[in-house]
């Protein structure tokens, strides 16, 4: 008499599918999701370089447009964790995919001057970038095997930036000829994802087994592998348990909740203050146009793009733990360099730029090791809720990189070249603060999970993950 097949022996057969076409085939969907939806977030800040003296708008008024895209982003993604982890994977990503087409489109429509019908539609927006992170950090990660994890997964997150590139490219080059409104306007092509990520996209087999669906995640695994069903382990059912949805779990732990918290809120206030002030700067201190602007921020993005994939690498070499220490640390001094000499120019290029470009180098960079490295911690089971967290304290993130500079600078005040200016020194050593933090957090919160098979539960068989060894012989 045979033993009966365990979800370990699905699990293990699963763990070792290749890198064939049908894997690539679903990363290249997930990464053009990811970039497009990224593009829809980001392409606010050349609308706002735009709209802001057309409409003599405050930079309270200009900082609500901003920071309410961070707001939904919490809202969505606190709700999509608990959704991904009830319903699946597939079905949240589906439908946070449109809805931010949707709000990102709608915004060619709002009338002159309506900054608040602008705000609420910025809301939505955040709802549904996040409605799609959320889901997609956590598909990458379950869907690679482990011997290639640390190094695959951070390059999906490389196409997040690729959507601020996006953005950044088609503000400089076709601003000027469409127009804002034209712009705007492009923030629906995410739209086509969402149909193609219907037919095409297949449900995580790691969450099938974590819901005790053991029929479906063989379906699943023969697929993968291209094997005839009968030659796939099927788990003997055993009763479910009953099992919690709600993000309060995720406090059971709270050594990485507040990893997450922290590692998460402090990247993205800098990031997020960068990117969505930082057009805004360059075009008032320099008295250049918006699109001229942009053109300066292609870099940014562009050195975002390269950090991201070199952090990738380093991380397969060195671990997650050293990545994000350097990650912190070094974006902390580039950031602190871009306030103390943003009046300076080597070669007529702002120090301003070249500051930020090296900041961008391993702030976003490291987000590719960010992004995987939470859901890895804790988990197929709250594998979207902690993802979901993640989210969450990226939104307020969002809210607070573009906040700060305005509370600094007044809110009452007129976006002029002077508030500007002003404002720019405390807001980047306050930016500096938060990436400090990040280090900090990886040095004393963090657990090394690189080359450490993806625990069904982050307490499963009763070993805590920082108790797993790596495979023998896996670097």
């Amino acid at each position: 008499m045979t033993n009966p097949a365990r979800s370990e022996d699905l699990l293990a057969l699963y763990d070792r599918a290749p890198l064939d076409r049908r894997y690539w085939t679903i990363f290249s969907l997930l990464a053009i999701g990811i970039a497009l939806d990224f593009f829809d977030f980001f392409i606010v800040s050349y609308l706002v370089a735009v709209v802001g003296p057309q409409w003599h708008l405050t930079y309270g008024q200009s900082a609500a447009m901003l920071l309410s895209g961070g707001v939904g982003a919490i809202v969505g993604a606190l709700a999509w964790g608990s959704l991904s982890d009830a319903w699946g994977r597939k079905k949240l990503l589906v439908a946070g995919t449109f809805i931010c087409a949707a709000g990102s489109g709608a915004i060619a429509l709002v009338p002159d001057g309506d900054w608040l019908l602008f705000t609420a539609l910025r809301f939505v927006v955040g709802v549904g970038l996040a409605a799609c992170a959320t889901p997609i950090t956590t598909l990458i990660v379950e869907l690679t095997p482990t011997r290639h994890r640390t190094f695959i997964t951070g390059l999906l997150v490389v196409f997040a930036t690729v959507g601020s590139f996006i953005a950044a490219l088609i503000a400089a080059t076709l601003l000027g000829f469409l127009g804002w409104r034209g712009v705007a306007a492009v923030g629906v092509v995410p739209a086509v994802m969402g149909v193609l990520f219907i037919f095409l996209l297949p449900e995580s087999a790691r969450w099938l087994v974590a819901k005790g669906r053991f029929a479906e995640a063989q379906a699943t695994v023969a697929r993968t592998l291209g094997l005839p069903l009968a030659q796939v382990p099927l788990p003997a059912a055993k009763p479910a348990g009953e099992q919690g949805h709600g993000i309060a779990e995720l406090l059971a732990r709270p050594r990485f909740f507040w990893l997450t918290v922290i590692t998460w809120t402090g990247v993205a206030t800098a990031a997020y203050g960068i990117y969505l002030w930082g057009p805004t700067i360059i075009a008032l201190l320099l008295k250049i146009p918006a699109a001229q602007s942009a053109h300066y921020f292609v870099y940014v993005a562009l050195a975002g793009i390269i950090g991201k994939v070199l952090l990738s690498w380093l991380a397969q070499k060195i671990g997650r733990k050293r990545v994000g220490e350097i990650q912190g640390y070094v974006s902390a001094v580039g950031l602190i360099v871009a306030g103390l000499c943003f009046p300076l120019t080597i070669g007529g290029v702002p120090v301003f730029i070249l500051a930020l470009v090296a900041t961008v180098l391993f702030l976003e960079g490291g987000a590719s090791n960010l992004a995987p490295y939470i859901v890895e911690v804790y988990g197929v089971r709250l594998g979207a809720r902690s993802a979901g967290l993640s989210q969450a304290a990226n939104g307020v993130g969002k809210i607070l990189g573009p906040l700060c500079l305005a509370v600094i600078a007044g809110a009452d005040n007129p976006l002029s070249p002077q508030a500007t200016a002003d404002a720019v020194l405390p807001a980047f050593l306050f930016l500096g603060a938060c990436a400090f933090a990040v280090g900090l957090a990886f040095s004393f919160l963090g657990i090394e999970t690189h080359g450490r098979p993806l625990a069904q539960d982050h307490e499963e068989k009763g070993r805590r993950p920082e108790a797993l060894e790596p495979a023998a012989g896996r670097p």
